[in-house]
């Protein structure tokens, strides 16, 4: 039995640095997908063997910092820029980062991922309007207890090179964050000095 056990754990850490590898170099948008393909690709279907989300989280941190650190710590300072300047801009919705680009573990296929404050979506619009910034607005699912979702209006646009997806909450919603998917905790949201900050220490 625990010479079972240690090599269904040897197969669960293949699957999430295969999962973080097919992230990285293809793109692919979230954890579920990556550990399906990951999976596919190992020849694997016991489920339960599948990697939790926090595994493949940890894996994408340690591919980014063995493999490519330099390039990695480069483009997470261009991408938090990026999210700066994009907060400043929307600094009356009291932006708030959140997502791989806060935690570090961003690639380039991530979007900067922003959360809002607002009485409506339309104010969000009506100020990139003035701005003469493009946008498209769109609707997010997001996890409001453990069983629970709730759908809200979100705001796409580009800051430089980097799409910008921004979920617009009421201005009640500041006070109690959604879940995350990585681990189903309150997510971790930074103020705009706080990125400041980040970026601060980066320098």
């Amino acid at each position: 039995m625990p010479r079972r056990s240690a090599r269904a754990e040897m197969l669960r850490l293949a699957l999430a640095r295969e999962a973080a590898r097919l992230m990285i170099e293809h793109g692919l948008p979230d954890y579920g997908l990556a550990k399906r393909k990951a999976a596919a690709r190992l020849g694997v279907t016991d489920h339960a063997v599948l990697p939790r989300n926090t595994e493949i989280e940890e894996a994408l941190a340690e591919h980014q910092r063995l493999f490519v650190p330099e390039a990695h710590a480069s483009e997470l300072l261009e991408m938090r820029r990026a999210a700066l300047a994009a907060m400043r801009l929307l600094a009356d919705f009291e932006p708030r980062l959140v997502g791989p680009l806060l935690s570090g573990t961003a690639t380039a296929h991530n979007d900067i991922t922003l959360h809002l404050f607002a009485d409506t979506p339309e104010l969000v619009a009506v100020q990139l309007l003035d701005r003469g910034i493009p946008h498209e607005f769109a609707a997010r699912r997001i996890k409001v207890q453990r069983d629970e979702f709730e759908a809200y209006p979100a705001v796409r646009f580009t800051a430089g090179p980097h799409g910008v997806d921004a979920t617009i909450f009421p201005l009640d919603g500041i006070r109690q964050a959604p879940l995350g998917p990585v681990d189903g905790r309150p997510m971790r949201r930074a103020t705009l000095r706080e990125v400041e900050g980040l970026l601060a220490a980066e320098a």
